[in-house]
């Protein structure tokens, strides 16, 4: 996408399926994000559960994302499937919200609530900031704003299908760490469980086909958010800011000490 897209535009992409691409980011720092923003992703994603950040560096983050020259709308991963976190996100103006922790069609159905307006759900009509380009008319907000759901527990994965065929829920957002961990890695990226990760991966992929909605993933780097997308997935995210900027300024110290000898 070499130009951004309305709200509106990228909920339509998303829940049309096609091909969109993400950054991940866990830092309280809006230059950053300004600077992410312009680079060419379909969208950035700020991390409330495990970022490091609270409301106010959400809401800078957000406001950054939508300054002259970005390309990305602002996604914002709740720190919990919460009315009120979920209510906050977007009232600072998210375009969608990623919800963790969903383990069936019931916690499904209340994070699709919690993002509508009555009679639709039970999201509290004040968007102080979203108001300014989201809606800011309940039906308006509704064609505009996406409500993604985790899969990532050993309940989500087996309840993935009704969780997939849940009214209004836009797309299904698998985290990777969690998940090896449910299925029964020891660790985070452990190798011992890949053949039985691949094998919830394509089970959530195909879910999400069946039910027509949209397929995403988080992903450690570029290449691996190609494979996925090739496989079928329809978004992936790369990530993260924070350890990016870990390994960036470790490849250039070992560059200049090996340059030095």
């Amino acid at each position: 996408m070499s130009a951004g897209r309305t709200s509106a535009q990228f909920t339509a992409a998303l829940r049309n399926r096609e091909q969109l691409i993400g950054y991940w980011s866990l830092l309280d720092s809006p230059i950053a994000a300004e600077r992410l923003a312009r680079v060419g992703y379909d969208y950035l994603a700020f991390d409330a559960q495990h970022g490091l950040f609270g409301y106010q560096g959400m809401l800078n983050n957000l406001l950054a994302t939508d300054t002259k020259g970005s390309t990305a709308v602002g996604m914002v991963r709740v720190e919990a499937n919460d009315l009120t976190y979920i209510g906050k996100a977007l009232d600072a103006g998210a375009t969608g919200v990623i919800v963790p922790l969903i383990d069936n069609a019931r916690d499904a159905a209340d994070a699709v609530s919690a993002v509508r307006y009555p009679p639709l759900g039970r999201r509290s009509y004040g968007p102080m900031r979203s108001q300014l380009r989201i809606g800011p008319n309940p039906a308006d907000a509704h064609e505009q704003t996406a409500v993604l759901a985790m899969i990532e527990t050993a309940d989500g994965l087996a309840n993935v299908e009704e969780i997939c065929a849940t009214p209004g829920l836009d797309g299904i957002y698998v985290g990777p760490s969690d998940l090896r961990l449910a299925i029964g890695g020891v660790t985070s990226t452990d190798p011992s469980v890949q053949e039985e990760f691949e094998q919830a991966l394509t089970r959530v992929r195909k879910a999400a086909e069946a039910a027509g909605i949209a397929a995403g993933i988080h992903n450690a780097d570029g290449a691996s958010a190609a494979r996925r997308l090739a496989e079928g997935f329809t978004f992936a995210t790369v990530a993260a800011d924070v350890v990016h900027l870990q390994q960036i300024a470790t490849s250039h110290l070992e560059a200049a000490r090996g340059g030095a000898r």
